[in-house]
Protein backbone atom coordinates (compact mmCIF):
# COMPACT_ATOMS: atom_id res chain seq x y z
CA UNK A 1 0.00 0.00 0.00
CA UNK A 2 1.18 3.20 -1.01
CA UNK A 3 0.55 6.21 1.11
CA UNK A 4 -0.07 10.07 -0.11
CA UNK A 5 -0.30 13.45 1.75
CA UNK A 6 -3.96 13.55 1.17
CA UNK A 7 -4.94 10.25 2.94
CA UNK A 8 -2.58 10.64 5.76
CA UNK A 9 -4.72 8.98 9.32
CA UNK A 10 -4.14 11.27 12.18
CA UNK A 11 -5.78 8.50 14.83
CA UNK A 12 -8.82 9.81 17.04
CA UNK A 13 -8.88 13.44 18.60
CA UNK A 14 -8.13 14.10 22.22
CA UNK A 15 -11.95 14.22 22.75
CA UNK A 16 -12.26 10.85 20.96
CA UNK A 17 -9.83 9.14 22.87
CA UNK A 18 -11.48 11.01 26.26
CA UNK A 19 -14.76 9.32 25.06
CA UNK A 20 -13.61 6.05 24.67
CA UNK A 21 -11.75 6.31 28.28
CA UNK A 22 -14.83 7.58 29.64
CA UNK A 23 -16.58 4.18 28.15
CA UNK A 24 -14.62 1.95 29.76
CA UNK A 25 -14.68 3.62 33.07
CA UNK A 26 -18.85 3.27 32.94
CA UNK A 27 -18.24 -0.27 31.99
CA UNK A 28 -16.30 -1.22 34.64
CA UNK A 29 -18.24 0.54 37.22
CA UNK A 30 -21.83 -1.04 36.03
CA UNK A 31 -19.84 -4.35 36.36
CA UNK A 32 -18.67 -4.01 39.74
CA UNK A 33 -22.61 -3.15 41.19
CA UNK A 34 -24.41 -5.92 42.54
CA UNK A 35 -28.10 -5.53 42.10
CA UNK A 36 -30.07 -4.26 39.55
CA UNK A 37 -31.55 -1.48 41.38
CA UNK A 38 -28.10 -0.60 42.96
CA UNK A 39 -27.50 -0.18 39.05
CA UNK A 40 -30.02 1.80 38.64
CA UNK A 41 -29.52 4.05 41.63
CA UNK A 42 -25.99 4.22 40.89
CA UNK A 43 -26.22 4.89 37.10
CA UNK A 44 -28.73 7.89 37.50
CA UNK A 45 -26.69 9.23 40.48
CA UNK A 46 -23.58 8.97 37.78
CA UNK A 47 -26.10 10.90 35.18
CA UNK A 48 -26.40 13.55 37.37
CA UNK A 49 -22.77 14.20 38.47
CA UNK A 50 -21.80 14.39 34.99
CA UNK A 51 -24.47 17.11 34.15
CA UNK A 52 -23.50 18.71 37.41
CA UNK A 53 -19.39 19.00 36.10
CA UNK A 54 -20.66 21.05 32.46
CA UNK A 55 -20.34 24.17 31.57
CA UNK A 56 -23.30 26.49 32.70
CA UNK A 57 -24.75 26.58 30.09
CA UNK A 58 -24.82 22.93 28.86
CA UNK A 59 -25.68 21.91 32.23
CA UNK A 60 -28.86 24.66 32.36
CA UNK A 61 -29.91 22.68 29.21
CA UNK A 62 -28.33 19.12 30.62
CA UNK A 63 -30.98 19.79 34.00
CA UNK A 64 -33.51 20.53 31.35
CA UNK A 65 -33.29 17.62 28.80
CA UNK A 66 -32.21 15.09 31.68
CA UNK A 67 -35.83 16.25 33.30
CA UNK A 68 -38.24 16.32 30.57
CA UNK A 69 -36.67 13.02 28.80
CA UNK A 70 -37.66 11.15 33.02
CA UNK A 71 -40.94 12.79 33.17
CA UNK A 72 -41.87 12.12 29.42
CA UNK A 73 -40.85 8.51 29.13
CA UNK A 74 -40.21 6.65 32.60
CA UNK A 75 -39.59 3.70 31.16
CA UNK A 76 -36.00 4.69 29.78
CA UNK A 77 -33.43 4.10 32.66
CA UNK A 78 -30.54 6.67 32.25
CA UNK A 79 -26.66 6.30 32.54
CA UNK A 80 -23.49 7.26 31.27
CA UNK A 81 -22.93 6.31 27.68
CA UNK A 82 -19.39 7.89 26.45
CA UNK A 83 -19.04 10.34 29.08
CA UNK A 84 -22.32 11.95 27.95
CA UNK A 85 -26.21 11.42 29.78
CA UNK A 86 -27.90 8.83 28.00
CA UNK A 87 -31.31 7.01 28.49
CA UNK A 88 -31.58 3.40 27.94
CA UNK A 89 -34.63 0.98 27.34
CA UNK A 90 -33.65 -2.79 27.71
CA UNK A 91 -30.00 -1.72 28.16
CA UNK A 92 -29.96 0.05 24.55
CA UNK A 93 -29.37 3.53 24.10
CA UNK A 94 -32.28 5.63 22.56
CA UNK A 95 -31.19 8.79 23.33
CA UNK A 96 -28.12 10.71 24.73
CA UNK A 97 -27.30 14.29 25.46
CA UNK A 98 -24.14 15.81 23.85
CA UNK A 99 -22.83 19.01 25.40
CA UNK A 100 -21.26 21.62 23.36
CA UNK A 101 -17.71 21.18 25.05
CA UNK A 102 -17.88 17.50 24.96
CA UNK A 103 -16.09 17.34 21.28
CA UNK A 104 -16.11 21.14 20.98
CA UNK A 105 -18.23 22.01 18.97
CA UNK A 106 -21.06 24.86 17.97
CA UNK A 107 -23.85 23.68 19.72
CA UNK A 108 -25.36 20.68 22.20
CA UNK A 109 -27.16 17.76 20.73
CA UNK A 110 -30.35 15.56 21.78
CA UNK A 111 -29.60 12.59 19.73
CA UNK A 112 -31.42 9.35 18.79
CA UNK A 113 -30.05 5.97 17.95
CA UNK A 114 -31.95 3.28 15.77
CA UNK A 115 -33.34 2.27 18.73
CA UNK A 116 -35.02 5.23 18.38
CA UNK A 117 -38.66 4.64 16.72
CA UNK A 118 -38.82 8.14 15.13
CA UNK A 119 -38.95 6.38 11.56
CA UNK A 120 -40.55 9.07 9.07
CA UNK A 121 -40.76 7.91 5.52
CA UNK A 122 -37.36 7.00 3.61
CA UNK A 123 -35.36 9.54 5.85
CA UNK A 124 -35.47 11.33 9.13
CA UNK A 125 -33.53 13.23 11.93
CA UNK A 126 -31.62 11.56 14.25
CA UNK A 127 -29.86 14.52 15.97
CA UNK A 128 -30.85 18.08 16.81
CA UNK A 129 -29.45 20.95 18.20
CA UNK A 130 -29.89 22.52 21.08
CA UNK A 131 -28.84 26.77 21.64
CA UNK A 132 -31.53 26.62 24.61
CA UNK A 133 -34.21 25.00 26.22
CA UNK A 134 -37.29 26.77 26.31
CA UNK A 135 -41.15 25.37 26.51
CA UNK A 136 -41.33 25.46 23.36
CA UNK A 137 -38.05 22.80 22.99
CA UNK A 138 -39.51 21.16 26.01
CA UNK A 139 -42.31 19.89 23.99
CA UNK A 140 -40.82 18.55 21.15
CA UNK A 141 -38.22 17.11 23.01
CA UNK A 142 -41.29 15.36 25.23
CA UNK A 143 -43.15 14.58 21.92
CA UNK A 144 -39.73 12.71 20.70
CA UNK A 145 -39.15 10.80 23.36
CA UNK A 146 -42.27 9.44 23.60
CA UNK A 147 -42.63 8.58 20.15
CA UNK A 148 -38.79 7.15 20.15
CA UNK A 149 -40.24 4.70 22.66
CA UNK A 150 -43.92 3.62 21.40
Amino acid sequence: MTSTESSTYEGFTAEERAAMKDHAQEMKKAARRSSRADKAAQAEQDVLAKIAEMQDSDRIMAERVHAVITASAPVLAPKLWYGMPAYTLDGKVVCFFQSEAKFKARYATLGFSDQAKLDEGAMWAAGFALTEVTPEVEARIAALVKQAVS
